[in-house]
């Protein structure tokens, strides 16, 4: 799909689209108004799995930004609907946070140590030898291997922070078993928000900032896809990849729609 027009359901990407360093991105908050005042189905997605729905709901409003924490699609989240799709009321070992343990227990999900089913990474700031010690030997002794998302480092106001990508790689190393990653840019997970929200691909378009996760998964989800500029990417880093966005845009502002021009008689 290559026009805008046919677009009728929209999944947005957060940070580097919506918020900046915990600011909202100019026209943020008039576009999510505008979705909802035309009651357009809309999803935030984020590869974030530390924190819960309502985490992030909270964390937005603070932003200025109003979004109901049932508009909000984590890889947590994701995690869990894939993972119960696979074994309804399965169990599992996981290093993470709050959202993906809540996720997982809302899901039917039983935690624990012994003989689970799947070992789950998600996205922690505490990362633990001994629980990734745990993880190591339970994938070799049978577990099934799950990662939230494949982000190697994060954000901080000191500079990259190791993330699930590079915790799983250390995995990988140590027990030769590479994780099944449910996040973006696995287009599962934009499939899964399309099911939460009864949309299809043939109508429904990507916003995102980053060519390497949001803009490949939507492609390859068949969604109409629109890179942004207000977060990682620009036109030199656009450059390197063999495949282009429907649209590249300045900002989600070009996104409003421009009310029509009254003249006087």
């Amino acid at each position: 799909m290559g026009r805008r027009e046919e677009v009728e359901c929209w999944l947005t990407d957060m940070d580097g689209v919506l918020v900046h360093e915990n600011h909202a991105l100019p026209g943020a908050a008039e576009l999510l108004q505008q979705w909802e005042d035309d009651g357009t189905p809309y999803l935030v997605l984020t590869n974030n799995s530390i924190f819960t729905a309502r985490d992030l709901s909270a964390r937005l409003r603070s932003s200025g930004l109003n979004v109901p924490e049932d508009r909000i699609w984590t890889s947590a989240l994701a995690t869990a609907d894939f993972l119960k799709s696979q074994l309804p009321g399965g169990t599992a070992f996981v290093i993470g946070e709050a959202g993906i343990t809540t996720a997982l227990h809302e899901a039917g999900f039983i935690m624990t140590e012994t003989n689970p089913d799947y070992v789950v990474v998600g996205e922690t700031r505490n990362y633990s030898f001994d629980a990734i010690t745990k993880a190591i030997r339970l994938i070799g002794n049978g577990a099934r291997f799950i990662v939230t998302n494949p982000d190697a480092t994060g954000p901080s106001k000191d500079g990259p922070l190791p993330a699930t990508g590079a915790i799983a790689a250390l995995i990988t190393k140590a027990t030769g078993m590479e994780p099944y990653v449910v996040g973006k840019p696995n287009p599962m997970m934009f499939r899964s928000a399309l099911n939460k929200i009864g949309a299809h691909s043939e109508n429904t378009a990507m916003i995102g900032d980053r060519m390497d996760t949001d803009i490949v998964a939507g492609i390859e989800a068949g969604l109409h896809t629109i890179l942004v500029l207000t977060g990682i990417s620009d036109q030199a880093e656009i450059q390197k990849y063999p495949f282009r966005p429907d649209e590249i845009l300045d900002g989600v502002h070009e996104l409003l729609r421009k009310e029509p021009v009254e003249t006087e008689l």
